[in-house]
């Protein structure tokens, strides 16, 4: 027998949840299924809660969605997602788009919304850096203000030279451990 599991996702804190939940309840998936989460669709990295429905599903299970772009925000993580959906016998449907992965005309159309939800992705970030570019060139957009000083810089070195691990020196100065291997490689 196969059960219906399902993914929401919004890409922030203060978005809301309640609209998809609605959506796959009324589609038939038990509430105990949904696996939800708050964060960016452009990575799989971090997903969490999507890992562990790819572990949790079985040969004949359906996966749920409402849009596709609430599974993946790029053509390649779409593409894998469904693939690995597939070796394990599953198939995959959304609530407001016309995808079926258990048949050939909506594995089609899959393919080409994940186009387009790739291409409406590239896009707003051509509109993002276009829109930094012409503040900065206007003097508005400086840019945000360093999280480590210089003074801060020479002493993570003095402190990488003493053998303290990057780690440790972030958590020493407050910062992340990427601040630190940022500071260091200049």
């Amino acid at each position: 027998m196969s059960r219906k599991f399902a993914y929401i996702r919004v890409s922030t804190d203060d978005q809301d949840l309640t609209l998809q939940r609605e959506r796959v309840i009324k589609a038939g998936v038990h509430p105990d299924l949904i696996f939800a989460e708050k964060r960016s669709g452009a990575k799989r990295d971090g997903r969490e809660q999507l890992d562990l429905l790819l572990r949790m599903v079985q040969h004949g299970d359906i996966v749920v969605v409402t849009r596709i772009d609430r599974l993946a925000r790029s053509m390649r993580d779409l593409q894998n997602i469904v693939y690995e959906l597939g070796e394990k016998g599953v198939s995959l449907k959304a609530t407001e788009q016309p995808i079926d992965t258990s048949t050939a005309a909506g594995k089609a159309f899959l393919d080409m919304l994940g186009v387009f939800a790739e291409f409406e992705t590239n896009l707003r970030r051509e509109r993002q850096a276009e829109g930094i570019a012409k503040a900065r060139k206007s003097g508005k957009y400086a840019g945000r203000k360093p999280v480590i000083n210089d003074d801060l810089i020479a002493a993570a070195k003095d402190k990488l030279a003493a053998g303290i691990p990057k780690s440790r020196i972030a958590a020493d100065l407050g910062v992340s451990r990427m601040t630190v291997y940022r500071a260091l490689r200049t």
